[in-house]
């Protein structure tokens, strides 16, 4: 998805929720600071050489996440795992390493900072919510990190715009623009419910769910140029 595309998609969603463009500059400014004084050796040609035309498994935080999981588990072998935020979580409990984790540090950072140590390469967002949870965290990651913003990412130095709004659906649209061959779903439910596995303390629980229809409808979209599975 290229920014013009992304960009109408995020003036509907900003009205939707009513969210503050400024506040997610003030994130996105924060973060590209952050990222400018990090130095690391990883370059983001690494992650299309790790995902261009390997099949990859996303999995959400949805509540359907753990049972599918556990019925899924040698399904995972030999595929690139994402996970959204929380679904870290869910992953590291059955000892599974994602090998990229997408996360706007929603989910245990706990559980995050642990896979970043241990060579999950972790895409950490900026919006206007997070502000004060990026400046809590950011130096905790000291593995291999990347930024991303939902703004222009020509007006940053080291932010990227892959598209999507959630971590989920931005996962999806991540794989799809570093060329998966396809992309499997794990724990994306749609039907009006929160997972144990999706940090929903001090939200509105309207709010994550009108979110979920943001995710349901971008993902839709996706699979109309991209091979995506939903794994039961």
């Amino acid at each position: 998805m290229n920014f013009k595309e992304w960009e109408l998609l995020y003036k509907q969603i900003k009205k939707d929720l009513n969210l503050n463009f400024n506040e997610d500059v003030i994130a996105s400014n924060f973060l590209d600071s952050f990222i400018e004084k990090r130095f690391q050796e990883f370059n983001i040609k690494n992650i299309e050489n790790l995902i261009k035309n390997r099949d990859v498994i996303i999995l959400g935080a949805g509540p359907s996440l753990e049972k599918t999981l556990k019925k899924n588990i040698d399904f995972l072998k030999k595929k690139i795992i994402i996970s959204a935020d929380g679904a870290t979580s869910a992953l590291l409990k059955y000892n599974i390493l994602p090998d990229i984790v997408v996360t706007d540090l929603d989910g245990v950072i706990s559980d995050l900072i642990n896979a970043n140590l241990n060579n999950s390469i972790i895409f950490i967002h900026s919006h206007g919510d997070n502000i004060t949870k990026l400046m809590e965290n950011l130096t905790k990651f000291k593995g291999k990190i990347f930024g991303t913003t939902q703004l222009n990412p020509k007006k940053f130095k080291n932010l990227y715009n892959f598209g999507g709004f959630t971590d989920g659906d931005r996962a999806v649209l991540f794989a799809s623009h570093f060329g998966a061959k396809n992309i499997y779903l794990i724990g994306f439910d749609f039907r009006g419910e929160i997972g144990e596995y999706s940090n929903i303390e001090d939200k509105d629980i309207n709010t994550k769910l009108l979110k979920l229809e943001w995710c349901k409808k971008i993902i839709k979209q996706e699979s109309k140029r991209k091979n995506i599975i939903f794994v039961k």
